[in-house]
């Protein structure tokens, strides 16, 4: 494989697979890139929810380990924002899509094709809420179909969302997903929040179709219903795009019996806690059942997927005879044979061999938490780390946290930047972001842990 470096710019570093050659300024070379990327992507970055401070440049990536354009190498907690469940570039997941590929599957852009088919019988059979499904490229793409087949279905407008909740980009979701405390104000109980539009060109009138509570905040929930006619309650079951903030007792049960009272459709966004948490989703864990389930990141391990899936009778509205009901889902991508294949070899793995490797994350996640726990406390330092599985989070203050208002009053955030950045220096790469979602993999080793321990206690040390 030859990798395309700016012609001005020779490649540091030789690794496995890469023709790459030394150059004698590391430092300028890689400025040099970064000014490049700065001429050419609107940005410097494409998507930029990655342009953070460090700004360091991956090349490589392989199992629980990340390596940089100057060779140093990372151990990961990052898994690009959740989706590497089984590693970076698992030789298993890989080798199916090579297979795809050796087989001649292909784009083919008309009727249906095995793997699709393949892939809908595995969705179905892992998470029994999924009567019927559909596949998308990207989460966002199937919270967009979500509202869409909402709306449809129940006649309404309006939508329940949640503080500290991410959805993804587009207009129906689009608030602000960590706002200030000074942006929010006092805490609001029963009721709801202001909208802060995450990004400009955002019609008002779309805004006002959005009410925004806490999370774990039943009781506003039940407030916003009584004002307006909701057409759908979207929650992830776990904020795990602020942290990992856990449902309280009895919370998303309430959430289920609050849509059936109302006539709105649940509506669970696992494109996170899907298939990390387990292979049925949060939903096996709580045991609720939402009328649409969202999933993606770790379904095709790290290959873009997005699914969308629920009750046959919400669902059927995708092929309506009737123009007026029929709600449009296409996409040139959708279900591509590569992302398919990678999807169903992760898939299939989870289901042939779960027991072992949910065990396996649980275990290793257990014992990075409790080695987090232990040195903060022996430093004196009020910390908590919560856990939904292998997904974990560390808050700066003295209680895990019910929702983004309890984050965003009590957490330390200098203090969160300073540890990222200082594990980061040393060799131990989380998202230099406060509050932002630490992943284990199956790839990860019990060296790993031992290592990423050792260097936290040098690094809570120095704080």
């Amino acid at each position: 494989m030859i990798v395309e470096y700016p012609q001005h710019m020779t490649p540091i570093v030789q690794r496995k697979g890469m023709n790459v050659s030394a150059d004698r300024d590391d430092a300028a070379s890689i400025d040099r890139l970064i000014r490049s990327a700065a001429s050419y992507i609107a940005g410097g970055v494409v998507s930029l929810n990655r342009k953070v401070e460090p700004d360091i440049t991956f090349v490589r990536a392989a199992g629980s380990k990340l390596t940089d354009i100057d060779g140093t190498e990372y151990i990961d907690y990052h898994a690009a924002f959740s989706p590497h469940l089984l590693g970076h570039n698992d030789p298993g997941v890989n080798a199916a899509v090579v297979e795809a590929i050796d087989r001649q599957e292909s784009l083919m852009g008309t009727g249906t094709t095995p793997w699709e088919v393949t892939l809908a019988r595995l969705l179905c059979e892992s998470v029994p809420s999924l009567e019927r499904v559909q596949i998308t490229n990207t989460g966002s793409e199937a919270t967009a179909h979500a509202i869409r087949l909402a709306r449809a279905y129940t006649g309404r407008d309006d939508i329940i969302l949640m503080l500290g909740g991410y959805n993804g980009w587009h207009n129906d979701v689009a608030r602000t997903v960590m706002p200030t405390i000074e942006q929010i104000g006092p805490r609001v109980s029963p009721g709801e929040y202001p909208v802060l539009p995450f990004s400009a060109g955002i019609p008002q009138d779309a805004l006002r179709h959005l009410h925004v509570v806490n999370f774990n905040d039943s009781d506003s929930v039940e407030y916003v219903m009584g004002e307006r006619p909701i057409a759908c309650v979207l929650v992830e079951p776990v904020l795990q795009n602020i942290g990992v903030v856990l449902p309280r007792p009895s919370y998303l049960a309430r959430l289920r019996e609050l849509c059936d009272r109302h006539g709105a459709l649940l509506v669970f966004d696992e494109v996170k806690t899907g298939f990390r948490t387990c292979l049925g989703g949060y939903q096996q864990v709580c045991n609720v059942t939402p009328d649409l389930s969202l999933f993606g990141k770790a379904v095709a391990n790290g290959y873009p997927m997005g699914v969308i899936g629920g009750r046959e009778r919400i669902m059927r509205l995708f092929h309506d005879p009737d123009p007026a009901r029929k709600t449009l889902i296409a996409g040139t991508y959708n279900a591509h044979p590569f992302t398919s294949a990678a999807a169903i070899a992760t898939i299939e793995r989870l289901r042939d061999h779960g027991d072992e490797i949910y065990a396996r994350l649980d275990r290793l996640t257990a014992r990075l938490v409790a080695g987090l726990t232990e040195i903060f406390s022996d430093r004196g330092i009020a910390s908590t780390t919560p856990r939904n599985g292998s997904a974990y989070c560390t808050y700066f203050c003295d209680h895990a946290p019910v929702d983004w208002h309890d984050i965003a009053a009590n957490h330390d955030f200098e203090l969160d930047r300073r540890y990222r950045r200082a594990l980061i220096e040393r060799g131990i790469y989380q998202f230099p972001q406060p509050c932002k979602q630490g992943s284990v993999s199956a790839a990860h080793s019990d060296q790993d842990i031992d290592r990423t321990l050792e260097i936290a206690a040098r690094v809570v040390g120095e704080l």
